[in-house]
């Protein structure tokens, strides 16, 4: 994408110089002192008009970037304060509760990330569609999830063929960078650019792959358009493999909710 953005850029300029070679051209006619046609004056006005336009959509574009950095810089900042914060106010939750003799509950998550494990073989279709609207049609792909009773209900019905818990920040961030499409135009696009989030989400105010991220992780208003923008993450099998994929994950298999341990199996698997 860089080379062509780079290839348009290059485009620009040569027609920017094409047209200050024509616009010099005519008035080197017109100082001859020969009578010059109406149709070439017309040309020559019309030449130097989009010159003019050209330069200025130029700089402008410019302006606008040197301010969408600015404004992600600023954003990115904040979000690292925020998380920052979280952690300490947790960690103050937990000291609390410890000096009064009992211990912290962590809140009920609201984010989950599932990853199909099994294959097709002996499988009912209520189970195949459950696992088609949840966007997993193949072996190891991974999807966010908002948690609610519908989802859970959903996810019960095809346990046995995946696995599932609550990623945390490094996880999210890792998925999304490391494996993270979009879906432009109905096309599967690499994350490669700012720009790609600013023009399929910037309406709903994600302009960058920091504004994406903390959509996800907190399950914020606009997740549902945030995660549909997300393709599925094609996940690779995991380092060191599966301990028995038809067993539950309590029973020391893998299949089912594995909560906050879901985290180092994406490790392995990313």
């Amino acid at each position: 994408m860089a080379f062509l953005a780079g290839a348009s850029l290059a485009y620009t300029f040569l027609d920017g110089a094409l047209i200050a070679a024509e616009i010099k051209e005519m008035a080197e006619v017109a100082k001859s002192g020969v009578a010059v046609p109406e149709s070439v004056l017309k040309k020559q006005k019309r030449a130097e008009e989009w010159a003019l336009a050209k330069t200025k959509e130029v700089e402008e574009s410019k302006k606008k970037k040197v301010e969408t950095r600015k404004l992600i810089c600023k954003k990115a900042r904040d979000y690292a304060q925020e998380y920052e914060n979280q952690d300490k106010e947790l960690i103050q939750l937990k000291r609390e509760a410890r000096l009064k003799g009992g211990f912290y509950v962590n809140p009920e998550a609201k984010l989950l990330f599932i990853v199909r494990i099994r294959g097709i073989n002996a499988m009912h279709p209520t189970t195949k569609k459950i696992l088609q609207l949840l966007r997993l049609r193949q072996i190891f792909n991974g999807v966010f999830l908002k948690v609610n009773k519908a989802t859970m209900n959903m996810l019960h019905r095809v346990e046995p063929y995946v696995t599932y818990g609550y990623p945390n920040l490094k996880s999210v961030r890792e998925l999304i960078y490391k494996r993270g499409y979009g879906k432009l135009n109905k096309q599967r696009i690499p994350l490669t650019d700012n720009a790609l989030v600013d023009q399929a989400l910037g309406k709903f105010g994600i302009i960058c792959m920091e504004d994406l991220i903390h959509e996800i992780l907190t399950v914020g208003p606009h997740f549902k358009e945030a995660n549909n923008f997300l393709w599925p993450f094609q996940l690779k099998a995991p380092l060191g493999g599966l301990k028995k994929k038809r067993n539950h994950y309590v029973e020391g298999g893998d299949a089912g909710n594995r909560e906050d341990f879901i985290n180092e199996l994406i490790r392995r698997m990313n």
